[in-house]
Protein backbone atom coordinates (compact mmCIF):
# COMPACT_ATOMS: atom_id res chain seq x y z
CA UNK A 1 0.00 0.00 0.00
CA UNK A 2 1.29 3.19 -1.05
CA UNK A 3 0.54 6.53 0.95
CA UNK A 4 -0.70 10.07 -0.64
CA UNK A 5 2.50 12.12 0.25
CA UNK A 6 0.69 15.49 0.05
CA UNK A 7 2.01 18.90 -0.72
CA UNK A 8 2.50 21.13 -4.10
CA UNK A 9 5.50 20.12 -6.12
CA UNK A 10 7.46 21.32 -9.13
CA UNK A 11 10.61 19.83 -11.38
CA UNK A 12 13.32 19.54 -9.24
CA UNK A 13 11.98 19.26 -6.11
CA UNK A 14 12.11 16.16 -4.13
CA UNK A 15 8.49 14.63 -3.73
CA UNK A 16 8.24 13.45 0.16
CA UNK A 17 6.44 9.91 0.36
CA UNK A 18 5.33 8.02 3.69
CA UNK A 19 3.82 4.14 2.83
CA UNK A 20 2.44 1.65 4.75
CA UNK A 21 2.58 -1.82 4.12
CA UNK A 22 0.10 -3.85 2.48
CA UNK A 23 -3.81 -3.82 4.23
CA UNK A 24 -4.95 -7.15 5.29
CA UNK A 25 -7.44 -9.57 6.83
CA UNK A 26 -8.55 -12.65 6.45
CA UNK A 27 -9.69 -16.02 7.89
CA UNK A 28 -7.33 -18.72 7.33
CA UNK A 29 -6.76 -22.61 6.94
CA UNK A 30 -5.91 -25.06 4.62
CA UNK A 31 -6.76 -27.44 1.60
CA UNK A 32 -7.12 -31.59 1.02
CA UNK A 33 -3.22 -32.79 -0.36
CA UNK A 34 -5.29 -33.85 -3.16
CA UNK A 35 -6.58 -30.47 -4.46
CA UNK A 36 -3.78 -28.47 -3.84
CA UNK A 37 -3.06 -27.70 -7.57
CA UNK A 38 -6.74 -27.25 -8.43
CA UNK A 39 -7.89 -23.56 -6.45
CA UNK A 40 -7.23 -20.48 -8.34
CA UNK A 41 -7.02 -16.65 -6.69
CA UNK A 42 -9.80 -14.63 -8.12
CA UNK A 43 -7.70 -11.38 -8.80
CA UNK A 44 -10.07 -8.01 -9.37
CA UNK A 45 -8.95 -4.35 -9.68
CA UNK A 46 -11.27 -1.79 -8.19
CA UNK A 47 -10.63 1.64 -10.12
CA UNK A 48 -11.19 5.10 -7.85
CA UNK A 49 -11.88 8.21 -9.89
CA UNK A 50 -9.42 11.46 -9.93
CA UNK A 51 -8.90 14.39 -12.00
CA UNK A 52 -6.47 16.52 -13.48
CA UNK A 53 -4.69 17.51 -17.00
CA UNK A 54 -0.87 17.40 -15.69
CA UNK A 55 1.21 15.06 -13.33
CA UNK A 56 1.06 17.21 -10.53
CA UNK A 57 -2.81 17.78 -10.82
CA UNK A 58 -3.57 14.06 -10.90
CA UNK A 59 -1.09 13.19 -8.02
CA UNK A 60 -2.98 15.99 -6.04
CA UNK A 61 -6.42 14.73 -6.93
CA UNK A 62 -5.33 11.12 -5.61
CA UNK A 63 -4.29 12.40 -2.23
CA UNK A 64 -7.57 14.28 -2.22
CA UNK A 65 -9.60 10.93 -3.44
CA UNK A 66 -7.15 8.06 -2.58
CA UNK A 67 -8.70 5.47 -0.59
CA UNK A 68 -8.10 6.26 3.32
CA UNK A 69 -5.80 4.46 5.36
CA UNK A 70 -5.98 4.95 9.36
CA UNK A 71 -7.79 8.29 10.70
CA UNK A 72 -6.46 10.72 8.95
CA UNK A 73 -4.05 9.46 5.67
CA UNK A 74 -5.04 8.94 2.27
CA UNK A 75 -3.01 6.27 0.17
CA UNK A 76 -2.31 5.83 -3.76
CA UNK A 77 -3.07 1.91 -4.16
CA UNK A 78 -3.50 -0.97 -1.97
CA UNK A 79 -4.20 -4.60 -2.29
CA UNK A 80 -6.85 -6.17 -0.02
CA UNK A 81 -7.73 -9.75 0.08
CA UNK A 82 -10.77 -12.09 1.64
CA UNK A 83 -9.59 -15.45 2.45
CA UNK A 84 -12.41 -17.99 3.77
CA UNK A 85 -12.17 -21.66 3.76
CA UNK A 86 -14.18 -25.15 4.09
CA UNK A 87 -12.72 -27.48 6.55
CA UNK A 88 -13.72 -30.62 7.47
CA UNK A 89 -12.27 -31.90 11.24
CA UNK A 90 -12.38 -35.58 11.71
CA UNK A 91 -11.82 -37.46 14.93
CA UNK A 92 -9.50 -40.78 14.06
CA UNK A 93 -9.23 -42.86 17.14
CA UNK A 94 -8.46 -40.58 20.30
CA UNK A 95 -6.82 -37.58 18.08
CA UNK A 96 -8.18 -35.44 15.25
CA UNK A 97 -7.00 -34.56 11.62
CA UNK A 98 -8.12 -31.85 9.61
CA UNK A 99 -9.10 -33.67 6.07
CA UNK A 100 -10.37 -31.32 3.93
CA UNK A 101 -9.65 -27.33 3.63
CA UNK A 102 -10.70 -25.80 0.70
CA UNK A 103 -10.09 -21.90 0.06
CA UNK A 104 -11.79 -19.29 -1.63
CA UNK A 105 -9.37 -16.10 -2.25
CA UNK A 106 -10.24 -13.04 -3.85
CA UNK A 107 -7.49 -10.23 -3.97
CA UNK A 108 -8.88 -6.73 -4.77
CA UNK A 109 -6.37 -3.75 -6.22
CA UNK A 110 -7.31 -0.52 -5.53
CA UNK A 111 -5.72 1.91 -7.88
CA UNK A 112 -6.45 4.92 -9.30
CA UNK A 113 -7.85 5.77 -12.47
CA UNK A 114 -8.00 9.37 -14.17
CA UNK A 115 -11.84 9.84 -15.31
CA UNK A 116 -11.55 12.13 -18.64
CA UNK A 117 -8.75 11.78 -22.02
CA UNK A 118 -5.34 12.90 -20.75
CA UNK A 119 -3.25 15.15 -22.88
CA UNK A 120 -0.75 12.73 -25.19
CA UNK A 121 2.44 12.98 -23.41
CA UNK A 122 0.84 13.13 -19.55
CA UNK A 123 -0.84 9.86 -20.97
CA UNK A 124 2.43 8.47 -21.99
CA UNK A 125 3.97 9.86 -18.46
CA UNK A 126 0.95 8.34 -16.09
CA UNK A 127 1.04 4.98 -18.46
CA UNK A 128 4.12 4.53 -16.74
CA UNK A 129 3.44 5.78 -13.16
CA UNK A 130 0.39 3.57 -13.16
CA UNK A 131 1.79 0.42 -14.73
CA UNK A 132 4.93 0.45 -12.29
CA UNK A 133 2.43 0.70 -8.72
CA UNK A 134 -0.10 -1.46 -10.26
CA UNK A 135 3.49 -4.32 -10.68
CA UNK A 136 3.71 -3.35 -7.04
CA UNK A 137 0.92 -4.10 -5.67
CA UNK A 138 0.46 -7.45 -7.88
CA UNK A 139 4.02 -8.51 -5.54
CA UNK A 140 2.02 -7.99 -2.75
CA UNK A 141 -0.92 -10.25 -4.13
CA UNK A 142 1.71 -13.17 -4.85
CA UNK A 143 2.84 -12.63 -1.42
CA UNK A 144 -0.75 -13.49 -0.23
CA UNK A 145 -1.14 -16.68 -2.60
CA UNK A 146 2.14 -17.54 -1.34
CA UNK A 147 1.11 -17.58 2.49
CA UNK A 148 -2.08 -19.39 1.74
CA UNK A 149 -0.13 -22.29 -0.01
CA UNK A 150 2.17 -22.46 2.83
CA UNK A 151 -1.24 -22.83 4.85
CA UNK A 152 -2.18 -25.65 2.81
CA UNK A 153 1.52 -27.31 3.28
CA UNK A 154 1.41 -26.66 6.96
CA UNK A 155 -2.65 -27.51 8.17
CA UNK A 156 -3.12 -30.47 5.77
CA UNK A 157 -3.31 -33.89 7.54
CA UNK A 158 -2.63 -31.85 10.62
CA UNK A 159 -3.32 -34.23 13.92
CA UNK A 160 -3.85 -33.23 17.51
CA UNK A 161 -3.15 -36.08 19.67
CA UNK A 162 -5.53 -36.98 22.91
CA UNK A 163 -8.54 -34.66 20.62
CA UNK A 164 -11.48 -36.56 20.28
CA UNK A 165 -13.35 -33.60 19.98
CA UNK A 166 -11.98 -31.42 17.95
CA UNK A 167 -10.96 -28.84 20.11
CA UNK A 168 -7.27 -28.68 20.94
CA UNK A 169 -6.56 -28.71 16.88
CA UNK A 170 -8.34 -25.45 16.52
CA UNK A 171 -6.05 -23.50 18.82
CA UNK A 172 -3.01 -25.15 17.64
CA UNK A 173 -3.87 -24.12 13.82
CA UNK A 174 -4.85 -20.71 15.13
CA UNK A 175 -1.12 -20.53 16.64
CA UNK A 176 0.37 -21.50 13.88
CA UNK A 177 -1.99 -19.38 11.11
CA UNK A 178 -1.10 -16.13 13.71
CA UNK A 179 2.74 -17.23 12.74
CA UNK A 180 2.15 -17.24 9.00
CA UNK A 181 0.38 -14.08 9.05
CA UNK A 182 3.25 -12.52 10.73
CA UNK A 183 5.76 -12.94 8.25
CA UNK A 184 3.47 -12.64 5.38
CA UNK A 185 3.50 -8.84 6.74
CA UNK A 186 6.72 -8.14 7.54
CA UNK A 187 7.57 -9.55 3.80
CA UNK A 188 5.40 -6.62 3.14
CA UNK A 189 6.53 -4.42 4.67
CA UNK A 190 10.50 -5.28 3.77
CA UNK A 191 9.32 -4.67 0.60
CA UNK A 192 7.87 -1.57 1.10
CA UNK A 193 10.53 -0.46 2.46
CA UNK A 194 12.94 -1.00 -0.41
CA UNK A 195 10.27 0.21 -3.29
CA UNK A 196 8.83 3.24 -1.19
CA UNK A 197 11.74 4.89 0.39
CA UNK A 198 13.58 7.56 -1.10
CA UNK A 199 15.52 6.84 -4.68
CA UNK A 200 13.10 3.27 -4.73
CA UNK A 201 11.14 2.45 -7.39
CA UNK A 202 8.06 4.04 -6.50
CA UNK A 203 9.34 7.16 -5.09
CA UNK A 204 11.04 7.51 -8.43
CA UNK A 205 8.23 6.66 -10.47
CA UNK A 206 6.19 9.87 -8.49
CA UNK A 207 8.87 12.24 -8.99
CA UNK A 208 8.78 11.47 -12.78
CA UNK A 209 4.87 11.83 -12.38
CA UNK A 210 4.96 14.84 -10.76
CA UNK A 211 7.46 17.13 -11.96
CA UNK A 212 6.40 15.46 -15.69
CA UNK A 213 3.91 17.53 -18.35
Amino acid sequence: MVRFGGGNHSAGRCVKTIFLPCVLAAVAAALPAAAQTEWQAIEEVRPYSISGRTGAELYESIGAQGPKAGVTGRVIAHTTFKLTWTRKYEPQGNACVIVTNRPKLIITYTLPKPSAALPPAVKSSWEGFISGVAAHERVHGETIKEMVKEIETMSVGLTVADDPDCKKIRVELTRRLGEISARQRQRGRDFDKVEMGDGGNIHQLILKLVNGP
